[in-house]
């Protein structure tokens, strides 16, 4: 067997992904000297903070990268810190070479889809949460925004909390944040960014107005690096107060998928989100029932919160030749809401439960749907 090359080494090595940014960090500068002698390979890498919470886990692929090459039977790892110099050359990179602006406005080729409702407690995260993961499952590179600052709840639904009940805040890498990843997902939220008290203290409440909303949901859309994205997904708060106001200003591209419950008291007030929606620019693509009647053990069904208002919604929605359509109807479901609060979607942990096909059957019809052009750059040069 011929001697191993250093080479063939920073090949291997080169193409270990950086689990926060999801790409290569040879690509990314952080692959430093390579030597190899008698079969020791001396590998040098650098990561961008001191105290990178994937430390572990890049410097565990780089062994293996390095020791999977035919001939290294050692791995000696260096691993030290990016320069000032070099985080800000890596941002830059990210940023493609931009200043520091929002990519997810009209010209963006991410698909960006709001999840409102006129109120709360209708169910629209749970919906949200599973939507994303769904999507995620079907290849598609997904960010999710949990823009309900008051009443966050993603990161608990998508496992996102610590036995201690913390949650992971973003790395930041200078003026940018790398958000975390769940279930394929890049997620944040404000509740990354509030620490519990002493002892079982809960997480602490935001009591903001509209100045620091609109700047939370602003940095939220500018400062978190979520790379390439085919979808972006907004879990927004109920209502249509100043975070729908703000997103409606800066996202006027966004689809807007409208979340009710059958009952009249939800429905009649789901229609105000999408009507606010509209008027902002915003394209209402359809309305999701959810909690609807269930089917029992014995084959009867329940119809808990009565029925017809997903129905209701979507005809108040259309006007003008403009069909908005109920592009599904999720079952009232223990399952649904137990995989939530034990922070596992049920689109993953039991996929064969009828609300789970249901929202499996909505991501679908989402990536079926044609995406309005209006505003949009298109990728054609005049000759």
């Amino acid at each position: 067997m011929s001697e191993p090359t250093a080479d063939a080494v920073r090949r291997a090595v080169d193409a270990v992904l950086d689990p926060e940014l999801r790409r290569p960090i040879g690509e990314l500068d952080m692959v430093r000297d390579i030597a190899v002698s008698d079969g020791i390979a001396e590998v040098g890498i650098v990561l961008t903070i001191v105290g990178c919470p994937a430390a572990e886990r890049i410097a565990a692929d780089v062994r293996r990268a390095a020791a999977s090459v035919p001939g290294i039977s050692e791995v000696a790892l260096d691993v030290g810190v990016m320069t000032p110099q070099e985080r800000q050359a890596l941002t830059d990179r990210l940023r493609g070479g931009r200043t520091r602006e929002m990519p997810f406005g009209p010209g963006t080729l991410t698909r960006v889809i709001a999840v409102t409702s006129g109120k709360g407690g209708v169910g629209k995260s749970t919906v949200t949460a599973n939507l994303a993961v769904a999507l995620a499952a079907r290849g598609l590179a997904v960010g999710l925004i949990d823009a309900d600052v008051h009443g966050f709840s993603i990161p608990g639904q998508l496992g996102l909390v610590g036995p201690d009940g913390a949650v992971p805040q973003p790395t930041r890498i200078d003026d940018l944040m790398l958000p975390p990843v769940a279930h394929g997902v890049k997620v944040i939220s404000i509740g990354m960014f509030l620490r519990r008290g002493p002892g079982t203290e809960p997480l602490g409440a935001v009591a903001w107005r509209g100045p620091m909303l609109h700047r939370t949901v602003q940095q939220f859309l500018t400062d978190v690096y979520f790379g390439d994205l085919d979808v972006l997904l907004l879990d927004m708060p109920p209502g249509t107060g100043d975070v729908a106001i703000s997103v409606g200003q800066l996202l006027p591209n966004a689809d807007v998928l409208v979340v009710t419950t059958p009952q009249a008291a939800a429905s009649d007030v789901a229609v105000r989100s999408g009507l606010v929606a509209r008027q902002t620019g915003q394209r209402v693509i359809g309305v999701v029932e959810n909690m609807a009647a269930m089917t029992l053990p014995d084959g009867t069904t329940l119809d808990l919160f009565g029925s017809g208002g997903g129905t209701a919604v979507a005809s108040a929605l259309s006007s003008d030749g403009l069909k908005v359509p109920l592009i599904g109807s999720v079952p009232l479901s223990p399952v649904l809401r137990g995989d939530a609060d034990a922070g596992i979607p049920a689109v993953l942990a039991h996929p064969e439960d009828p609300a789970a096909r249901e929202i499996e059957r909505i991501a679908q019809a989402l990536m079926a749907e044609p995406r309005g052009l209006a505003g949009r750059s298109l990728p054609l040069r005049p000759r």
